[in-house]
């Protein structure tokens, strides 16, 4: 933990925030009626605070004491395993959370909200704003089932911080990564592995988890996350069967995510599989595989947006985007092929000595619509900018307007495929106010970050504001106009500063 977090947390006094806060209309998902106020939240009627320094004497109800860390400055109060109704995590002075195990939010209740499954119980985890919780290992990680929700909601000033045991305690440095399993969020949208015409009765499985996940709802509603850290996760349960730093399986339109900061993730920073949940302002910093991973028929939106990467590891592969539509066995005229609607990011891609690596990937037919959008690659870096790696996502049509690309291979080749920079360059250029070898002009924060082993160029300069963007909003309802193209405007657009780490002073990872 950092020390601008530890005394952030050794300062705060207790306070308390009821289920009741969120309003029972939203908490309850349809057919499943509504929770009582929690029970628990506060420990032995009242606890008194201690000075700075000091560990609380006890644990809220509902946690178990599981002893000190932090040179025995914090309490740790550990989540329960399975969480059946509601519980909250309080903010408590001199009090951490811990995550062990595969914590678990409610059972899942099967893809019917009006029919659960019988037997099934489902969860609301609260988690206040400022709290910190940690886990130790691969093997942790929070995961929401199908029917259960989770509302984690920080603020610019008090962030929500997932991370690992080592950075409380520590001993993380820049390429730490894949110390615990990060957050998984199941939910009933639809999704390619399933039948989109009722009844709806196959599900798929989340990868890295044994959960279920997909459905018919494509407004079910997960939760919200909103001002949020993920660090030092990510976990390889075999090979290509890992946990992400954010996993969401199946989550519907309903669900609020944004505000969400994903570093160091030893895979993906965010993988979608299939849904319809939309995102809006996000950092991902230093995933080892892809920054934003989707697949199995995702069906959202995503604006505003930061993807900056490390130099490649042995095992690092891709970069900003990797957008897929599997299951390619599936003929693609009946394929339910993902749909992602991509507005206003910068992908700063690897400084890669080879073209192993490229900044935006798109296969297995995915029927994608980028805009206003800025990829680069850093000066001598070989990684390409742009990769359609097959026919089907030719023929699928996807869409690319008013993107600014900057790399030293515009279009990346692909071993054994000598057609794909050909027709990369063909689907790009058919679109309207393209830049495809732009001279970058982007720059970094003034001031304040931490992070110095990538390159953190992503605020606009003159050649990316001087193009024309695309009217947002006409192109999908969520996003918001805007009259430039990118992530950050300029420096006076600071979205992204205050509750991220690594990119703001006294706040690094």
């Amino acid at each position: 933990m950092t020390g601008f977090r530890l005394k952030t947390l050794l300062a705060i006094s207790a306070s308390a925030l009821t289920l009741a806060a969120c309003g029972s209309a939203e908490v309850a998902s349809p057919g499943e009626g509504v929770f009582p106020p929690p029970s628990g939240g506060g420990g032995g009627g009242g606890p008194v605070t201690p000075p700075p320094g000091t560990p609380a004497a006890d644990c809220p109800t509902g946690f178990a004491n599981v002893g000190l860390i932090a040179s025995n400055t914090l309490r740790v109060c550990q989540l329960p395993q399975q969480i059946n109704g509601a519980l909250t995590v309080p903010l408590r002075a001199g009090t951490i959370y811990s995550i062990s195990g595969r914590t678990a939010v409610g059972s899942d209740r099967g893809i019917d909200a009006a029919a659960p499954t019988p037997g099934s119980e489902q969860g609301i985890l609260t988690i206040e704003a400022g709290v910190t919780l940690f886990a130790s290992g691969g093997s942790d990680y929070l995961l929401v089932n199908r029917g259960s929700q989770l509302f984690a909601e920080g603020t610019v000033a008090q962030p929500i911080v997932f991370t690992s045991r080592q950075n409380v305690e520590g001993t993380t440095n820049e390429v730490s990564q894949g110390q615990w399993g990060g957050i998984v969020l199941a939910g009933r949208a639809p999704q390619a592995n399933c039948q989109l015409t009722a009844p709806v009765t196959c599900t798929g499985t989340v990868e890295g988890t044994s959960a279920f996940y997909g459905g018919n709802t494509p407004t079910d509603n997960s939760g919200r996350l909103r001002y949020v850290q993920i660090k030092f996760s990510g976990f390889e349960i075999s090979p290509g069967n890992e946990l992400q730093g954010l996993t969401m399986a199946g989550v519907g339109s309903g669900t609020t995510v944004e505000f969400i900061q994903v570093h160091n993730s030893s895979d993906d920073g965010i993988e979608i599989f299939g849904g319809n949940v939309n995102l809006r302002h996000i950092v991902i910093t230093g995933a080892d595989d892809d920054g934003f991973d989707v697949d199995t028929g995702w069906r959202g939106g995503a604006q505003f947006g930061i993807v900056t990467q490390r130099p490649p590891t042995a095992t690092s592969r891709s970069a900003g985007f990797e957008f897929s539509s599997a299951p390619a066995s599936v003929p693609l005229a009946s394929r339910y092929v993902t749909q992602p609607r991509i507005a206003n990011w910068t992908l700063v891609g690897r400084n890669s000595p080879t073209n192993a690596h490229t900044v935006a990937h798109f296969d297995t037919g995915n029927q994608a619509r980028i805009i206003n959008s800025v990829f680069t690659s850093v000066a001598g870096s070989a990684a390409g900018c742009l990769d359609i790696a097959d026919a089907d996502t030719v023929t699928s049509m996807p869409t690319f307007n008013s993107v600014f690309m900057s790399c030293g291979l515009p279009y990346r080749p692909t071993a054994g495929n000598a057609a794909n920079p050909a027709r990369s360059r063909d689907v790009f250029l058919a679109g309207a106010n393209n830049t495809e070898a732009g001279a970058s002009t982007l720059t970094a924060p003034a001031s304040g970050t931490s992070l110095s082993n990538q390159v953190l160029t992503f605020i606009n300069g003159a050649n990316e504001n001087a193009v024309t963007p695309v009217n947002a909003p006409a192109v999908y309802p969520f996003f918001t106009a805007t009259t430039y193209i990118g992530a950050v405007q300029n420096a006076s657009d600071t979205w992204w500063r205050g509750w991220t780490c690594g990119l703001t002073a006294g706040a690094t990872c």
